[in-house]
């Protein structure tokens, strides 16, 4: 080979490694793009039961799969790209398949890293209590809710694992008709689990029960506000610490004040 054909194949390999090495290049920039976009996409999700909260299970989760092998109706699923979700972590879908709330709980203690923790659904004895799962909670939408048109429905009460506790029927009268009741669905935030059960239930197109993180369906009165009526709830302010702020006030400066012609506060 002489000089000209070894700088041709030289130049040739060098354009291949170029290409390639441009080529890795945009594909890496597109798979993180693509996985930063998942991320910002998941405020929404609805994880396992016990799961940390979104920041830490993100930071723990190793995305091993084990809590969706142990789910016995498949409700869990990882998530994929296209999900706009975080990749391979687990979620699931209640409208699709719902939480049946097994009494064993099954997903939970097989997880490695404790972003499950079973401490956050054990009762003071260390037996399963589905009550503390608390994977969001259901939401009722009462503009296209059936049950508040009138119309006799009571399905996603029915559907509810804990019957006439997490969701409750309320009657009243339907003033339109005057002879028939309303049974509107009402649901107790501090029992509902989030299970989504309700939701499969559900008779209309869309459901007009869902589920949504419990950070982002319910709100929050701030500390300041004290529930007189709760004897637990006023023992925060037996319990807080009381600051006493004084305001000196200058007599002769108020009283110059008032006698002036209002001259000086117009400057």
């Amino acid at each position: 080979m002489n000089i000209v054909e070894n700088y041709q194949e030289n130049r040739r390999k060098f354009l291949l490694k170029s290409a390639r090495t441009i080529g890795l290049v945009v594909l890496g920039s597109l798979t993180w793009s693509a996985y930063l976009s998942e991320v910002k996409a998941s405020n929404l999700i609805l994880r396992p039961p016990a799961a940390l909260k979104e920041d830490d299970f993100l930071a723990t989760c190793i995305k091993c799969g084990l809590c969706v092998e142990a789910c016995p109706f498949d409700t869990l699923k990882l998530a994929k790209p296209g999900d706009n979700l975080p990749l391979g972590t687990p979620y699931f879908v209640p409208r699709d398949i719902p939480c049946y709330m097994c009494v064993d709980i099954p997903c939970v203690p097989i997880c490695p890293t404790d972003a499950l923790d079973e401490k956050k659904v054990k009762n003071k004895d260390g037996a399963f209590e589905i009550r503390q799962m608390q994977m969001g909670v259901a939401v009722v939408d009462i503009k296209s809710c059936i049950a508040f048109w009138g119309i006799q429905c009571d399905a996603c009460y029915r559907a509810c694992p804990l019957l006439g506790e997490a969701i409750e029927i309320v009657y009243e009268k339907n003033e339109r008709t005057g002879k028939h009741a309303f049974l509107k669905p009402v649901v107790n935030t501090d029992i509902c689990t989030g299970c989504g059960l309700c939701e499969k239930a559900c008779v209309t197109e869309k459901p007009a029960i869902f589920v949504l993180p419990r950070e982002v369906a319910l709100g929050k009165a701030g500390d300041h506000y004290i529930k007189g009526w709760d004897e637990t709830d006023e023992q925060r302010v037996k319990n807080a610490n009381i600051e006493k702020t004084k305001t000196n006030i200058n007599k002769d400066s108020a009283i110059d004040s008032l006698n002036s012609d209002m001259k000086d506060l117009l400057e």
